[in-house]
């Protein structure tokens, strides 16, 4: 009925509720890196006493779907459970540990080595995958989120993923841009790309020859990304705030382009209605303050790793590449991932 996060910090609170979320300002008892999300629920429930259930939303777990959700409430709203948590399928045997110094062997968990069978043979095992906790109020106040009346909820693989320690992340990611949850409104086929030239196309830097002449540098895996980009019939055009008319030129890309950009985004907005789109339609790579209301903008949106902070903030995705060295190439992977959904 109602979305809360629970925080004792001041940004978090912030971008909370630009997303629409109501705020728990948490206790500083409650706040200790020695705290558990138990402590904090009961804490919540203490200031609303209106709240009979509560789901408990793990943010370490980012490839869960609103449809897992609904089918969980209606565990306990309609069918009457007290408690209900995820769990996910998993195909691994296991084995008994063996301390260092320990005068012993090793024995089977979940298996018999005389008749071990084929992995993807086997029906598996359940084991919590931390996703969420769903439970009515009684058995929180009694300090349990697992209790009463339980049940658990199978989630697919795909969708469970659990960033426990900094190797989880990498992994996360890629789950997110293949299964993650992309809003209610279907992916649209992305029809043009605009780019940032200085700080995306290039690093941002220039160089002043002698006799008064720029230059500047970029790297040829973006122009690979533009080409594979055109050949899905993905429009690429670019912009600048400065006029580098005669690098473009020298460069040859065939790209429409528009320089001495005052506002990136009437140029964006321009674009979008001559060619009739939507902003599902567009993607849009910048890298500076000057891009951030085209970030917004755009249904797909992204930034190079070196990237202003405000323009990561606002963007969808964000580079492991640097400007000028690959991040336009990164993203338009990126943009073939997402349309393998579409």
């Amino acid at each position: 009925n109602s979305i809360w996060v629970s925080t004792d910090h001041d940004e978090i609170e912030k971008v909370a509720k630009q997303f629409g979320a109501q705020v728990h300002r948490r206790s500083p008892e409650v706040s200790q890196d020695s705290s558990t999300s138990l402590e904090a629920i009961r804490e919540f429930l203490n200031h609303h006493h209106e709240v009979d259930i509560v789901g408990n939303i793990q943010a370490t777990s980012p490839c869960l779907h609103p449809s897992d959700l609904i089918k969980v409430a209606d565990l306990i709203q309609k069918e009457g459970f007290d408690s209900v948590f995820s769990v996910v399928r998993r195909h691994q045997f296991r084995w008994s540990e063996v301390k260092k110094g320990e005068n012993k062997m090793t024995e089977p968990q979940n298996l018999n080595p005389a008749k071990r069978y084929r992995r993807q043979d086997w029906p598996g095992e359940l084991y919590e995958n931390g996703s969420f906790y769903f439970a009515k109020r009684h058995l929180i106040e009694k300090g349990y989120l697992q209790g009463g009346k339980m049940a658990y909820y199978e989630m697919r693989a795909e969708h469970s993923v659990d960033i426990d320690i900094d190797i989880d992340w990498p992994i996360a990611e890629q789950r997110v841009l293949s299964f993650g949850y992309f809003g209610k409104e279907p992916l649209k086929e992305v029809k043009l790309l605009v780019c940032s030239i200085d700080g995306c196309l290039t690093n941002g830097r220039i160089y002043v020859t002698e006799d008064q002449k720029e230059m500047v540098s970029y790297d040829y895996r973006d122009i690979v990304g533009i080409d594979l980009l055109k050949k899905r019939g993905i429009q690429v055009r670019l912009i600048s705030e400065r006029d580098c008319s005669k690098t473009l030129s020298a460069m040859r890309l065939g790209c429409v382009a528009k320089v001495s950009a005052t506002n990136k985004l009437q140029v964006l907005e321009d674009w979008q209605k001559d060619m009739s789109l939507s902003w599902k339609e567009v993607a849009y790579l910048g890298n500076e303050e000057s891009d951030v209301e085209c970030l917004k903008k755009a249904g797909m949106s992204g930034v190079p790793a070196d990237a202003c902070a405000v323009a990561q903030k606002a963007a969808g995705y964000i580079c492991k590449s640097s400007g000028g060295c690959g991040a336009v190439r990164e993203f338009a992977e990126h943009i073939f991932l997402l349309l393998e959904k579409v």
